[in-house]
């Protein structure tokens, strides 16, 4: 299979950013159905929503109204520091489907400072394919997870209030389940004490730090349908247990509310724009290796409600993301892709093969023939949802034609259709013939009909984490630690051992140990180290490995890249 001939074309010149109204205008919005954030960005009303039936009782009768939109997930494969590209070629997709004429909208999640200031940087695609403006999107933007902080560490202020004053119920100190968030990288909060200072500085005890994008109140607003929803799910996040293993929830501590209130604005999708003027729907952040791992579901509706084809991505590989997506949030949604894009690149299949990091630049047929070990693990993973699934090769500029062409070849050997991704070069024009491959696979998918989660609701969580294990990392068996056993006990006391499963776990690797490398070949054993219940999110964390909820920052962290400009404009951003 030869590379498309687009790819000697020029690149098109930079379009000039769109103004918001015009960009809501496509989507079929009025002036009274959005609030402008200055002059690039805005959010839709809760209103709108409900008209559209976007938003709305998640558990009124048949759940949420189906929307005529079609959806297509992009997952990748396994994650290397080679990069794979799913975020860019998501939005080259949406501006070449565009370009084909059809209407398209991109649905994805908000950056997270601490990354982007640590060791991932910004995260708003790259090159051509790149949501504006990126400087505020990656920064404060909307103010989104700075209002998610908040409500978290309200919660949190309150469970040591009740503490303090020793309200009822009696909250167990030595069994505090909810912690405080903060929404940067800094390894030092990891493990703290709190409530040091004598009778009137609070009850001390340990506590801990979670990134905000690891807050169970991400996941809540990400779920959430509408604000009634949004404080029930609030008040059914456990804040600890009583002695003798009773849960104390937000509601009983009065907090829902309140928190609700913090949330309000943030509930409401973002509007931007792509490069080239696509609408791009920017709402939510949680990561996918300690969460669900994608945008709001309030987001991907309105894409749904508003386009032809709307694009949305899942965290990580698709072990991690489009499991989680396929589980969880399409549940949640009421919605389901009609076509699934595979995000590969030859540099990452190559350091999956051994290839040395630093000779990546060299053509290495052996490690690249080893690692399509991964590409294929991903597709038996994304083959199993029942719908139709593209390749997309994300072309590097030191990738050889050689590379490319075994890459097509291999994938069309399976049966599966692939198309070379140019966009961070050459924007939309470089993703017309991954669009027009997509374009096929929606018109042969028979969409909701055939998707297929992983595993059926209402399951006990041990035999929902064996069937994970086993359909989706390639585990021979999963063992328990004592704590994990101590849980799953609590759990089933509580009646929350049947919620679905949000599995910790390293994105680096297939397994749980990422020193296993990305594609296992030996046996190995999934080791669940802890369970915890996220009420409100409506699922069970399984933690795995070494997993961490608050990073650390590298030895030079992206901040030290950052610059503010004469003009006010921000540089650096990775």
């Amino acid at each position: 299979m030869k590379p498309s001939s687009r790819i000697s074309s020029p690149a098109p010149a930079a379009p000039s950013l769109r103004p918001i109204a015009e960009v809501a205008a496509e989507l079929g919005l009025d002036e009274s159905e959005w609030e402008p954030y200055g002059r690039e960005a805005a959010k839709v009303t809760m209103a709108a929503l409900r008209r559209r039936g976007v938003a709305g009782p998640a558990g009124g009768p048949g759940g949420l109204p189906r929307l005529p939109g079609r959806l297509v997930l992009v997952t990748a494969i396994t994650p290397t520091a080679a990069g794979e590209g799913k975020t860019t070629t998501s939005i080259g997709l949406a501006d070449a489907l565009r370009r084909l004429g059809r209407r398209a909208a991109v649905a994805l999640r908000e950056p997270s400072l601490g990354p982007a200031l640590g060791a991932k940087g910004g995260a708003t695609g790259g090159g051509r394919a790149s949501l504006v403006p990126a400087d505020r999107i990656n920064l404060h933007f909307t103010g989104d997870l700075h209002a998610v902080t908040a409500a978290n560490n309200l919660l949190a202020a309150m469970i040591d209030n009740h503490l303090h004053h020793g309200g009822e119920p009696a909250l167990d100190p030595r069994r505090v389940a909810f912690h405080r968030a903060l929404d940067m990288d800094d390894r030092a909060l990891r493990r703290v004490v709190v409530g040091l200072g004598g009778p009137t500085g609070g009850v001390p005890r340990e506590e801990e730090f979670l990134i905000t994008a690891a807050s169970e109140v991400m996941a809540v607003l990400c779920l959430a349908s509408d604000y009634d929803d949004l404080e029930a799910r609030l008040g059914r996040i456990i804040a600890g247990w009583t002695r003798d293993g009773r849960p104390v929830t937000a509601a009983d501590l009065g907090a829902a509310p309140a928190m609700a209130a913090l949330l309000a604005t943030a509930l409401q999708p973002n509007l931007v724009q792509t490069l080239e003027g696509t609408p791009a729907l920017v709402h939510g952040g949680p990561f996918a290796n300690i969460a669900h791992g994608a945008n709001s579901i309030l987001a991907t509706r309105l894409a749904l409600a508003t386009a032809e084809v709307a694009v949305t991505e899942a965290g990580f590989g698709s072990d991690l993301g489009a499991e989680k997506f396929a589980d969880i949030t399409a549940r949640a949604g009421g919605f389901a892709p009609s076509a699934v894009v595979l995000v590969a690149s030859v540099r990452a299949l190559k350091l999956h093969g051994g290839a040395d990091r630093k000779a990546l630049e060299q053509e290495d047929p052996e490690a690249l023939e080893r690692g399509l070990a991964n590409l294929d693990a991903h597709l038996r993973i994304t083959g199993q949802m029942g719908v139709p699934v593209v390749v997309a090769v994300n072309r590097f500029p030191s990738d050889g034609e050689a590379e490319l062409e075994r890459v097509l070849a291999h994938c069309a050997e399976r049966g599966v259709p692939a198309a070379l991704s140019e966009v961070h070069a050459r924007g939309g024009e470089g993703g017309l013939g991954l669009a027009e491959r997509v374009l096929e696979a929606l018109e042969r998918s028979p969409g909701e009909a055939s998707f297929r989660p992983y595993y059926e609701e209402g399951l006990p969580v041990t035999e929902t984490l064996p069937l994970l294990a086993r359909r989706v990392y390639g585990a021979a068996e999963v063992v328990y630690a004592r704590e994990a056993l101590a849980s799953l006990r609590q759990l089933e006391r509580a009646g929350l051992d049947r919620l679905p499963v949000c599995v910790a776990k390293t994105q680096y690797s297939l397994a749980d140990d990422a020193s296993l490398g990305g594609t296992p070949r030996e046996p190995w054993a999934l080791h669940v180290r802890d369970l915890r219940a996220s009420a409100g999110a409506g699922f069970v964390v399984a933690l795995t490995g070494e997993i961490l909820t608050m990073p650390g920052l590298p030895r030079r962290p992206a901040a030290l890249s950052i610059r503010l400009a004469e003009d006010g404009r921000v540089e650096g951003i990775l």
